[in-house]
């Protein structure tokens, strides 16, 4: 998947998801609590391209992770609301989420009609006995056959992943992301489990059943996983939640690894990472770090963590591509 693309995102609160996981309250999570009417959509769309400049690639994407368990008529009819944007060329392409379970021969006909090019399905993880726990209703091999059809109809894949669900461990998490990469996604998004007020995993916490992982755990993870999923070629479309209002201010989240600027958390650790062994290769600490330019505020690291971990260390800017760096 290319990079460049451009995401005008429309939210689709989880109304028709016939589960419900031990973690979700979508309200809280998404800040919407119903459908968006169609012509919401339409004025989100034409609000969207008057700021995204004319020369970039864009796609109208459906957040919220059950769009196909809609009644076929209603997909049609936010699906239909953007093929005017398609056939003008101002948009080129739809991006949906959906559940693995919620995919046929039927469904991803339709969708390919009508101009979805990329189906991203909360796998979430690809252990079984994880995704039992957690309520998701659905099987690791519903995902590698969900992941086979939408490939096999032309469709990009994107796998989305959560670290630190009931019985997770870092070594699971790290499988996951393997299956993700052997099932063909070409991108992906990790997301730290939180604890929701209105959940079971909320009753769980409180009664001591469940332990969410700490910040320092979950960025320590993503980290690694970040590193994987770049190494084997896969974007990273996301790390963490969308810091929605009701995600800030707190009032629903009970615990976990939440932090408004969590990616910068986890890259800031990678250039770390990167530092340390630059050091150890050279002998010495007074060394000069080229950076992308891009990625000098990740370098230097959030609040300047690198910086002051490094004192010795000259942080230079490079163009992009002057320089190959893998993190």
């Amino acid at each position: 998947m290319s990079a460049a693309y451009r995401v005008i995102p429309v939210f689709l609160p989880m109304l028709a998801c016939p589960h419900r996981c031990v973690y979700c309250n979508q309200y809280v999570i998404s800040g919407q609590p119903k459908l968006p009417s169609i012509e919401e959509v339409i004025a989100l769309v034409n609000r969207y391209l008057k700021t995204i400049p004319t020369d970039c690639h864009k796609r109208v994407a459906f957040f919220g992770g059950s769009f196909t368990c809609l009644p076929e008529q209603v997909q049609n009819r936010y699906l239909d609301a953007v093929q005017p944007y398609l056939e003008g060329g101002s948009v080129e392409g739809i991006q949906l989420s959906t559940r693995p379970d919620y995919i046929d021969e039927k469904i991803l006909q339709n969708l390919k009609r009508k101009g979805v090019s990329l189906i991203e399905l909360g796998a979430q993880s690809l252990d079984d006995d994880i995704l039992r726990r957690s309520g998701r209703g659905h099987t690791v091999a519903d995902v590698e056959n969900a992941s086979k059809l939408i490939r096999q109809h032309g469709i990009d894949l994107g796998l989305q992943m959560m670290i630190g669900l009931p019985g997770d461990t870092k070594g699971m998490s790290l499988h996951t992301a393997g299956q993700i990469v052997a099932f063909g996604a070409s991108c992906t998004r990790i997301y730290p489990t939180l604890v929701v007020d209105g959940t079971a995993l909320a009753d769980d916490y409180r009664n001591g059943k469940y332990i969410p992982l700490s910040l320092e755990e979950a960025v320590d993870w993503c980290k690694d996983l970040y590193r994987y999923f770049q190494t084997a070629g896969v974007t990273v479309l996301r790390v963490g939640l969308h810091p929605t209002k009701d995600l800030r201010e707190g009032e629903h989240l009970l615990a976990g690894p939440f932090h408004v600027s969590f990616k910068e958390l986890v890259l800031t650790a990678l250039w770390r990472d990167r530092i340390v062994e630059q050091i150890a290769r050279e002998g010495r600490e007074d060394i000069t770090i080229t950076v992308p330019s891009g990625e000098m505020n990740y370098a230097v690291g959030y609040g300047s963590a690198n910086r002051k971990a490094f004192p010795k260390a000259v942080f230079v800017k490079t163009c992009r591509r002057c320089v190959s760096i893998n993190i």
